[in-house]
């Protein structure tokens, strides 16, 4: 590592020079009190600017650990940083001038919601904060103008890092109260189902927007009050009592006349899975975490999704089971979103029948009398929604203005009348009885089927180059590909589109093998996010990023014999690197001895008399699951009903990745793992 002074000995070295001078700065630079990492630097001025980092060793940032304890505070921590750091920043952008994005300084800007991000991380063993940031390196056309990055680097930016990043400097009673709020939406959340709700939005919640282009409160508006029927109350660490309106598991239908607040309800729920600001209005406004916003998407494709619960018998005898279409219908596309959130354990859906097929949500008596159920392919939702219920229990919030057809199956019937809530439950199933009932099938449905298995990085691993790019929220794109995000509504930053996107091309490259479905890659993606962090997959030239086969060693055989290529090759996890020509026996030998310090390293697990992981010289990731196996194993330590299979559900892998990677790593398979841990407790 170099020192600042060396920085700024080289920024003076390579003023007035050609622009790539600038190549010689990536390195990182202790400044004293942190330390700055040039990551990446841009091609030019009108490039994108070049990828700076910040890191504080945890006893200088001096943030108390009962702050980032627990996962929900450490993202409620790093967004208030965030926050900091990007309100200091924006005061200095472009303070230094010259062509192009000279002077930039750009983080990531956070909206209403609190959301994890990577622009700024905590390490909780140890409270080291790291910050990543852009800079655009100044420049006159396209000559290096380093008294300017001078004046960035060493003027401007540590004001920047001393004021945000360090406890000493910053809003500690602000600080405090980000944690405690966090504290108590955790607390509503955890409670929720427990007390039987789906949802709970608080007395006093402002739920109306400022605009249609805006997520800040509309100021002097009605705010939310619970019918005394559905008011429950919750007693919260820190805020005290607080009461509002639950809705409880079932068929809950919301109705009202137009512009009475019925959809703007629906709004704050859908982004109810995210935890929102003080100030916001909706901060207690909590959802299941699994809600989905159900809706009719025209012109989707799908892929090999089993809609046949819904759609079935087509005139061109189309199979529904394994469907495919690049173009569906407003029907055909709603079907398949219900089934995929299905497939994603969803226990809530929201529908708003302003966006919905009208022929996939209802089938009134008459037209079942007219058009008969033999002649018709849709099943439409009422038919199946109390089934959702009672055999998978999938709630469901519908939202109607139009059709009343609901009132019949609904559980609880709400009004919106001028932005306030009515229990009209009775009143409307009383009135609904002088009203045919639509008729249901006589015959349950079989269970869809989700076994779609994809292997879909064979023509990617032959691109040269693979290029993701984000287009706001709407869409993001993997080369030529496309994926059109318009219609999930749920989305709340540009920056979860990217990490969608990036989380697909890992998937594609690493994860799907044409053998696991889409759950388990979708479950093995998020192992690795919440063990490894989600930067992890913002780098796909990792080779030993899937959990799988991280246990393996890796030998690479190349061509390459310069000493950075040999470098790169051990950073990017590679155990041994050999250049060509090489010799056999010189390889069969690496092998050997790689393999025994393989089994050297799971005979000193056995020994191991009281646990020492970090001893033992795993990679990280296989560091981490040997540390989570233990901690699973020791919480179950008086369970007698403890086993494999509960023990693979718990490590989110299957038994067979379970066993080789403890036979591998441990030299244990699962039993006598479990067993060498409660031996050793």
């Amino acid at each position: 590592m170099k020192s600042s002074s060396n920085l700024k000995s080289l920024l003076k070295n390579i003023d007035r020079k050609g622009y790539p001078a600038y190549k010689n700065t990536q390195g990182t630079y202790d400044f004293g009190t942190y330390f700055l990492s040039i990551d990446h630097v841009q091609g030019d001025p009108f490039a994108s600017p070049s990828k700076l980092s910040i890191h504080v060793k945890g006893r200088s940032a001096g943030f108390p650990a009962s702050f980032y304890d627990t996962k929900y505070k450490q993202v409620a921590l790093c967004d208030h940083l965030t926050r900091l750091f990007y309100q200091t920043l924006s005061k200095i952008s472009f303070r230094a001038k010259g062509s192009g994005k000279s002077g930039l300084f750009s983080v990531s800007k956070c909206g209403q919601q609190v959301l994890e991000r990577t622009a700024c991380t905590i390490n909780p063993s140890n409270g080291d904060i790291s910050v990543h940031f852009e800079a655009g390196f100044p420049a006159n056309g396209r000559t290096v103008n380093a008294r300017e990055l001078d004046k960035m680097l060493f003027g401007l930016l540590p004001d920047c890092v001393s004021s945000s990043l360090f406890y000493k400097n910053i809003d500690q009673k602000m600080l405090e109260s980000v944690i405690y709020l966090s504290e108590d939406q955790h607390t509503i959340r955890k409670k929720l189902s427990s007390m039987g709700l789906v949802a709970f939005i608080a007395d006093g919640s402002v739920l109306p927007r400022e605009s249609g282009i805006s997520q800040k409160p509309l100021r002097n508006c009605v705010k939310f009050q619970s019918p005394d029927t559905y008011r429950v109350s919750f007693e919260l660490p820190h805020q005290g009592m607080i009461t509002g309106m639950g809705i409880p598991k079932g068929i809950t239908l919301i109705v009202g006349g137009g512009y009475h607040g019925k959809s703007t309800l629906l709004k704050a729920l859908e982004l109810g899975v995210y935890d929102h600001v003080k100030g916001d209005g909706r901060e207690f406004v909590i959802t299941d975490p699994t809600a989905m916003k159900i809706r009719a998407e025209d012109g989707r494709s799908i892929t090999n999704t089993d809609i046949s619960m819904f759609i079935n018998n087509l005139p061109n005898g189309k199979n529904t089971v394994s469907f495919d279409t690049e173009d569906a219908s407003g029907s055909t596309s709603q079907a398949a979103n219900v089934v995929e959130a299905m497939e994603t354990d969803s226990s809530l859906f929201l529908i708003d029948e302003d966006t919905s097929a009208t022929n996939f949500m209802i089938r009134d008596e008459l037209m079942q009398r007219v058009v008969l159920r033999d002649q018709e392919p849709i099943t439409p939702f009422i038919e199946r929604i109390r089934e959702l219920y009672e055999r998978y229990d999938i709630s469901s919030i519908i939202v109607a203005g139009s059709c009343g057809s609901y009132f019949h199956p609904a559980d609880h019937i709400i009004q919106m009348d001028q932005y306030i809530p009515k229990d009209i439950t009775t009143a409307a199933k009383d009135a609904a009885k002088d009203f045919p009932m639509v008729s249901l099938p006589e015959k349950k449905h079989p269970d869809p089927c989700f076994d779609r298995c994809f292997n879909a990085g064979n023509h990617l691993k032959k691109e040269r180059k693979i290029k993701m790019k984000t287009l706001g929220k709407d869409a993001f794109s993997i080369n030529k590909d496309t994926v059109d995000l318009r219609y999930v509504e749920q989305i709340a930053d540009t920056e979860q589109t990217t990490a969608l996107g990036y989380a697909l091309l890992y998937a594609k490259l690493h994860l799907m093998d044409g053998k696991k479905d889409l759950c388990a890659v979708a479950d093995e993606l998020m192992q690795i996010i919440e063990t490894k962090g989600l930067s992890t997959i913002l780098d796909s030239k990792y080779v030993k990023s899937n959990l799988e086969i991280s246990h393996i060693p890796v030998i690479l055989l190349t061509a390459k014999n310069k000493e950075e290529d040999r470098a790169e090759a051990y950073e990017i996890g590679a155990d041994a690197f050999i250049s060509k020509p090489f010799n056999l026996t010189v390889l069969h030998a690496r092998i050997r001895n790689l393999l025994k310090y393989k089994e050297r390293m799971a005979r000193d697990f056995k020994n191991q008399i009281v646990f020492e992981v970090k001893d033992l010289n795993y990679t990280s990731l296989d560091e981490d699951f040997i540390q989570r196996a233990i901690h699973c194993v020791n919480n179950h330590l008086e369970d007698p009903n403890f086993d494999q299979a509960q023990f693979a559900d718990e490590m989110r892998t299957s038994k067979s990745t379970l066993y080789k990677k403890l036979k591998s790593l441990a030299g244990l398979n699962t039993s006598s793992f479990i067993r060498n841990v409660r031996l050793k407790a």
